[in-house]
């Protein structure tokens, strides 16, 4: 299995992909990151930080975004440990975010607010993998209610 980190998606198909409809119901956007050393702007500004700092910047920003376009931060948490498979490299952190559609998602990206706040998410992350997934049918009643939805 090859994987390849990426900041923004490049292949033409995954974009196309992105922009159907998906599944019914809420999706639950899982994000593998992996932050540079160093934060590194693309504007050139100085900045003494990580990678991580800056993308924490990112993260307080995005989490009052997403309830604007029907999401949630769902989870979030630090990689400490690898205990099945082999990698040749960690992530350094899985989150978890809730949209209502694909397509609540794709709007909140495409928003101004979003875009402001995405200059601290380039700076921070080396690379990134999300993984839309859906609540299997047995479970989604008392997930959701769970989660007050």
């Amino acid at each position: 299995m090859q994987v390849i980190n990426e900041v923004f998606p490049s292949d033409p198909e995954q974009i196309k992909a992105l922009m159907q409809p998906g599944p019914d119901g809420p999706i639950f956007m899982v994000n593998l990151l992996k932050f540079k050393a160093r934060a590194e702007y693309e504007d050139g500004r100085a900045a003494d930080m990580t990678g991580r700092e800056a993308y924490m910047i990112y993260g307080r920003a995005v989490t009052e975004i997403l309830p604007k376009f029907g999401g949630r931060a769902v989870f979030a948490g630090d990689v400490t440990f690898l205990s099945l498979g082999k990698a040749e490299e960690l992530w350094d952190e899985v989150a978890i975010a809730m949209y209502p559609r694909r397509a609540d998602m794709v709007r909140m990206s495409m928003s101004p607010e979003w875009q402001a706040a995405a200059v601290h998410r380039t700076a921070g992350l080396k690379g990134q993998l999300n993984i839309e997934t859906v609540l299997q049918a047995d479970m989604k009643e008392g997930f959701l209610s769970q989660l007050g939805i």
